[in-house]
């Protein structure tokens, strides 16, 4: 038997047992013992695999700039990140600007406009469209991340990334979605321009939040997983295959704003086969990355 095939014969057996992942797992760990992590790989490994749930924060805060590639620097820098997240803190706090009786999203949301200037004058005063987009997000990091100091860092360079590594690419996006719905089922593309749905679709749920607030906690991580390794055209893929799974039901919806209510408040059971399979049409279409995007 050849090392390929050896390899192929293994990776059915793990999948077969309930192991999917071990060699993949594995793979990661060797990246990250190197003394020097290796961005462009561990860009490529989330790209291709779905991060373990014990390395994904570390991984992402490496790939977001949250921590450097050097391991030995990881606990100095950390230290660094955890005073400024205490001295934004203390600061709206003297302020009174945020209380022990506020949503913590609240808060993350209060030293992120500190942090860049953006601070209302009042924290009566309306929310921004952007604001929402940010205290959706940190809703959902919260889910994830334990850590308080950790969580607004990761929220914070998330948030970031979507400003500035993808601001030219995220407008893009609901154009994107029209294609490839029209190459996946032109049918369906067709029902959706008859009842004038198109533009009412839940673009700024889907690719702004990044579906935050749309999918659960497990499916969610698994797409931002691409998003953070440098895709967000994964994006498009997931709104795809939500139409696509959702096929029967939306054809029979005659209505833009049935629909459109319909796919901002999806069925929560089918997610993570939805994320599998827009994962796979992700890669059909854009192929599989053999370095980083």
């Amino acid at each position: 038997m050849t090392e390929d095939s050896q390899r192929n014969f293994r990776s059915v057996y793990y999948e077969k047992v309930g192991f999917r992942g071990v060699e993949e797992k594995k793979s990661l760990e060797i990246l990250l013992k190197d003394d020097r992590l290796d961005t462009e790989k561990l860009c490529t490994f989330s790209q291709r695999f779905p991060l373990p749930s014990m390395y994904r924060t570390l991984v992402w805060k490496v790939l977001l700039g949250i921590l450097p590639p050097h391991h030995e620097s990881h606990i100095q820098v950390m230290t660094y990140r955890r005073e400024q997240y205490s001295d934004l803190l203390h600061a709206l706090q003297v302020v009174r600007f945020v209380s022990d009786a506020r949503p913590q999203v609240e808060v993350y949301l209060r030293m992120y406009q500190l942090e860049s200037g953006k601070l209302p004058r009042s924290p009566s005063f309306p929310l921004e469209p952007e604001d929402r987009v940010f205290l959706a997000i940190a809703k959902a990091m919260e889910e994830m991340v334990e850590d308080s100091a950790d969580c607004y860092w990761m929220i914070r360079s998330f948030v970031n990334q979507l400003k500035k590594k993808y601001r030219d690419s995220l407008p893009q996006l609901p154009k994107a979605f029209e294609q490839y719905l029209n190459l996946e089922d032109s049918r369906l593309l067709s029902h959706l321009k008859t009842c004038s749905a198109l533009p009412l679709l839940p673009y700024d749920l889907w690719f702004r939040r990044c579906f935050a607030g749309c999918l659960p906690e497990s499916s969610l991580q698994r797409v931002w997983d691409k998003v953070v390794s440098g895709s967000c055209k994964i994006l498009v893929f997931v709104a795809v295959e939500i139409l696509l799974t959702f096929k029967i039901k939306v054809m029979a919806l005659n209505s833009a704003e049935k629909i459109t209510e319909f796919l901002e408040n999806i069925p929560q059971d089918s997610s993570d086969a939805i994320v599998s399979k827009a994962i796979d049409l992700w890669h059909k279409h854009c192929g599989t990355p053999v370095h980083s995007a």
